[in-house]
């Protein structure tokens, strides 16, 4: 008994000691936040403590139990190994240990994904309807079109790990400890002190356009689809879109993706279907396949535009940090992000050459167009599907990011909240949502040139979610940890991302002019 009381006294001083040190270093890192040296804000230093004081209880609680245990003669086997790495411990918002308690309630148990269906979610989205323009990139860039579909692959696998390392910082064990939550909590913290809610508002504005985008993309592509696969009706691009849109108003009324989500599996392999059979068509024309036609110079006009495309087509960043939260094993994610985008660029490189190969200068801007009539019609209502089933996820995500931003941002939004306090929407929140459709709907009716809309969308967010905002962020908030090469490597993504960006936002615009001055189609 006296060695139980001893052992508990030694503990509570200990723990005590351990509380103080945690809450003075979380002070002294707020100071050095003030002076810019290291981005994390007070509520971030208070994370570090409140983290380090959980994990210590919950670790003293253990050993007490176990001490109990053998003063009492009995053996208490422990309840097995918490999901997830230990090295990765995340802060008191985030997942705690089974049975611990933070204040006065008890953390529920969020399900958590594997490695596996973490890495099936970043394939979905980085290979989805978006390569049929690729081979259209491969059209003005050639050999360098397929070098970019390299280069993007390796620099948006790379940036994908240093946005998710800006979520976490070092105690003083050396553990990592996650302090952040989201894209926007990463841009929150290198603007602050000053401008604490800027950077959030700049990610979430990006968001909001690529989300929209998106949206307008699908319509787009759904129009272009029909058109090209009943020629002979007298219904123009246009009514299509229409057609379309009166399909996806019931999005509006979406409360949840749980309808949805039943659809999204079947979706992926139907898209993969129709991929293998299109590389099957061309693999049937492998005789006359044009290969003098790839060349090693570039239309230095339009390859800005292929350069939106490709980057597009790995766009990726925004919800891999709430994915890699959601992951049993944190520490499998640069595994994952690897094997994930060598196979993205694998298969993307040889859709992309096989399609060009076998239409050359003949290729559209959606590669399905080439296809002949006989089978064109049954892959491209196939493919109209799923772009109608995937509209609702960039849709639902946009108006979330809306309804927070404007609507519900803890009293501080700027219009009242959309929702009834039973959790009703509004009527006129039904309004705001249905004008959102139709705004995606004016878009893809005045602007219907896929291949542009998608290198601009690439150029304008893709390629500053992707290229410019992590490196920019990861020297910000890691800038003393980072090695010779890593700075190397986030200033060079930087400068080139930039570039790249402005370039192609520029001939972007410039192709859409043309297009609308020139009643242009292709």
């Amino acid at each position: 008994m006296a060695h139980l009381i001893r052992h508990k006294l030694t503990n509570k001083l200990t723990n005590a000691a351990h509380t103080v040190s945690n809450k003075s270093q979380a002070k002294v890192s707020g100071v050095f936040a003030r002076l810019g040296f290291q981005a994390a804000t007070d509520e971030e230093g208070l994370g570090f403590a409140e983290c380090d004081d959980l994990d210590y209880d919950y670790r003293q609680g253990m050993q007490m139990d176990v001490l109990q245990g053998e003063e009492e003669g009995g053996h208490m086997e422990g309840e097995g190994e918490l999901d997830g790495d230990s090295h990765y411990q995340r802060d008191g918002t985030g997942h705690g240990p089974a049975g611990l308690k933070t204040g006065s309630s008890l953390d529920e148990e969020k399900p958590k994904i594997t490695t596996w269906e973490a890495g099936w979610n970043v394939t979905n989205a980085i290979q989805g309807m978006f390569v049929l323009g690729l081979p259209y990139a491969i059209l003005h860039g050639g050999y360098l079109g397929l070098f970019l579909i390299i280069f993007a692959a390796v620099v948006c696998c790379y940036t994908g790990k240093i946005l998710i390392a800006c979520l976490y910082e070092e105690d003083e064990d050396g553990m990592k400890v996650r302090v952040r939550d989201s894209y926007v909590d990463i841009a929150n913290a290198c603007c602050a002190p000053r401008f604490p809610a800027l950077g959030g508002h700049i990610v979430n504005v990006a968001q909001i356009i690529e989300l929209v985008m998106t949206c307008i993309l699908y319509v787009v592509v759904s129009g272009n689809l029909m058109v090209n696969s009943f020629p002979g009706f007298p219904v123009s691009q246009k009514a299509w879109s229409v057609v379309a849109t009166v399909a996806l108003l019931p999005c509006a009324f979406l409360k949840n993706l749980k309808a949805v989500s039943k659809f999204s599996l079947l979706c992926t392999v139907a898209h993969f279907i129709i991929n293998v059979l299109v590389i099957a068509y061309c693999l049937s024309r492998a005789r006359d396949w044009a290969w003098d036609k790839v060349k090693f110079y570039i239309d230095v006009k339009k390859f800005p535009i292929s350069i939106g495309i490709i980057v597009f087509s790995y766009t990726s960043q925004i919800f891999l940090p709430s994915l890699e939260g959601n992951m049993q094993k944190p520490s499998e994610f640069h595994c994952m992000m690897d094997w994930t985008h060598i196979s993205a660029c694998v298969l993307k490189g040889l859709f992309a050459l096989v399609a060009y190969l076998t239409w050359a200068d003949a290729t559209k801007e959606v590669i399905t167009d080439n296809l002949p009539s006989t089978i064109r019609a049954v892959v491209n209502i196939f493919l109209v599907s799923k772009a109608l089933l995937s509209y609702p996820l960039p849709f639902f995500a946009a108006v979330e990011v809306l309804e927070k931003s404007f609507f519900q941002d803890g009293g501080r939004a700027i219009f009242p909240d959309c929702y009834s306090p039973t959790g009703q929407l509004k009527s006129w929140g039904l309004g705001l949502r249905i004008a959102l459709v139709v705004f995606t709907l004016l878009m893809a009716v005045f602007v219907p040139h896929f291949a542009l809309l998608m290198g601009l969308t690439g150029s304008l967010t893709g390629a500053g979610l992707c290229f410019l905002l992590p490196s920019l962020f990861h020297l910000k908030l890691q800038w003393r940890k980072l090695l010779w090469h890593h700075v190397f490597f986030d200033v060079a993504i930087f400068v080139i991302g930039g570039i790249c960006a402005i370039s192609g936002f520029i001939h972007s615009i410039e192709g859409l002019i043309e297009a609308y001055k020139y009643d242009l189609h292709d």
